[in-house]
C-alpha cells in the first residue's frame, strides 16, 4: 500500500534507530501513545512488521532495516537542505525581484547595473507593471511606489526619494506654436493628457481641471509614453525634471506649475533582514544620494 506521511516515517525511523518507543518519544518530543499510532498505522499501509518487539524495546525487521536505510538518507538529506536554506539568509546570491514604476527605469538601471557589477551572482528581475504586486505574497523583494506612504500589514516602508514633475515642450513645438502665456490662457496649445477620466497621477488630474477637453490633443493610459509624445511634438506634457535635466531639446514651461512626487521602499518583514535585501536597500540609498534633489518652485504641489 503506498503511503506519503513523512511525519509516521520520521517516527519509524527514529524507533529503528534509538529501539525504544520512550527514546523515540524524546528525541521527536512527542507522547510515547503518539510513536506507537505511527507505527502501528504505517504497518498496516506497508502490509508488513517493521519491528520485533520484546521486552527491551523495538528491534527492526528486514523490512524496519529498508525503512531505516532510506529514511535516514532522506533525513540527511534534508538536514542538507535547511542548512543551505539557512545560509542562503547570509549570503547575497540568486534571484532578486525589484518592481517599481516603469517611468523610473532610466533613473534605476545605472544603479541596478552597479549592484550586479559588485554581486555578479545576483539574478535582477525587475518588474514595471501597472498593477501592484503583493510582497507578502513573495511576488517582489523590494518595491519602489509613489504617492501616500503604503499602509499594508506586515511591510517595512521606507522615505527614499522625491522627484519633481513639470510641463516640458520640445523646441520643435515651440518653434512652430511659441509657448503658452499661463495655464489661465493656454490659446490653441496642445497638451498630452490621460486616457482616463479619473487618472492616478495628481498632475494629470490637475491637468482635467485646468486645461480645455478641446486642448487635449493627445492621449495616454501609462506615463512612459509621453515623453516620446514630447519629443515628437506632438503636445505638451508631464515629465520627470530629472530626466530633462541634460536634454538640450526639451524646455519647461509655465513653471510655476510643479509637482514633487515621493517615492517608498518597501519590503516584507520576512525578507526585510535578510542580507540580500538589506545589502541591495543600502546600495540604493547611497546611489539615490547622488540623484537630482527636488528644485521646484515654493508652491509646487505635492504629488
Amino acid at each position: 500500500m503506498a503511503f506519503n506521511d513523512w511525519d509516521e516515517v520520521r517516527t519509524a525511523y527514529q524507533v529503528a534507530r534509538l529501539g525504544t518507543v520512550s527514546g523515540a518519544a524524546q528525541a521527536l518530543g512527542v507522547h510515547h501513545a503518539t510513536v506507537i499510532r505511527h507505527v502501528d498505522s504505517l504497518e498496516a499501509k506497508l502490509g508488513a512488521k517493521l519491528f520485533q518487539r520484546h521486552a527491551r524495546g523495538y528491534t527492526p525487521t528486514e523490512a524496519g532495516q529498508d525503512l531505516l536505510t532510506v529514511a535516514q538518507s532522506t533525513d540527511d538529506q534534508l538536514a542538507q537542505l535547511a542548512n543551505r536554506i539557512r545560509g542562503r539568509g547570509h549570503e547575497v546570491t540568486g534571484e532578486l525581484i525589484l518592481t517599481s514604476l516603469a517611468v523610473l527605469a532610466p533613473l534605476l538601471s545605472p544603479a541596478l547595473a552597479a549592484f550586479r557589477e559588485e554581486h555578479p551572482e545576483v539574478m535582477i528581475k525587475f518588474l514595471s507593471d501597472e498593477r501592484v504586486f503583493r510582497l507578502e505574497y513573495g511576488e517582489a523583494h523590494v518595491a519602489i511606489r509613489a504617492g501616500n506612504p503604503p499602509d499594508q500589514p506586515d511591510n517595512v516602508v521606507q522615505k527614499f526619494y522625491s522627484h519633481d514633475w513639470a510641463l516640458y515642450a520640445s523646441k520643435d513645438y515651440i518653434a512652430r506654436h511659441g509657448r503658452p502665456e499661463s495655464i489661465d490662457n493656454v490659446g490653441d496649445h496642445v497638451f498630452i493628457g490621460p486616457a482616463e477620466d479619473i487618472p492616478r497621477a495628481p498632475f494629470f488630474a490637475w491637468l482635467l481641471q485646468n486645461v480645455p477637453e478641446r486642448n487635449i490633443g493627445y492621449r495616454v493610459n501609462q506615463i512612459t509614453a509621453v515623453r516620446p509624445a514630447i519629443e515628437a511634438g506632438l503636445g505638451i506634457g508631464f515629465s520627470p525634471v530629472w530626466a530633462e535635466a541634460d536634454n538640450d531639446d526639451m524646455e519647461r514651461v509655465l513653471d510655476s506649475h510643479a509637482w514633487t512626487g515621493q517615492l517608498w521602499l518597501v519590503t516584507h518583514v520576512d525578507l526585510h533582514r535578510t542580507a540580500k535585501v538589506q545589502t541591495f536597500l543600502t546600495f540604493l540609498k547611497d546611489w539615490a544620494a547622488r540623484w537630482p534633489s527636488s528644485d521646484t518652485p515654493e508652491n509646487a504641489k505635492s504629488a
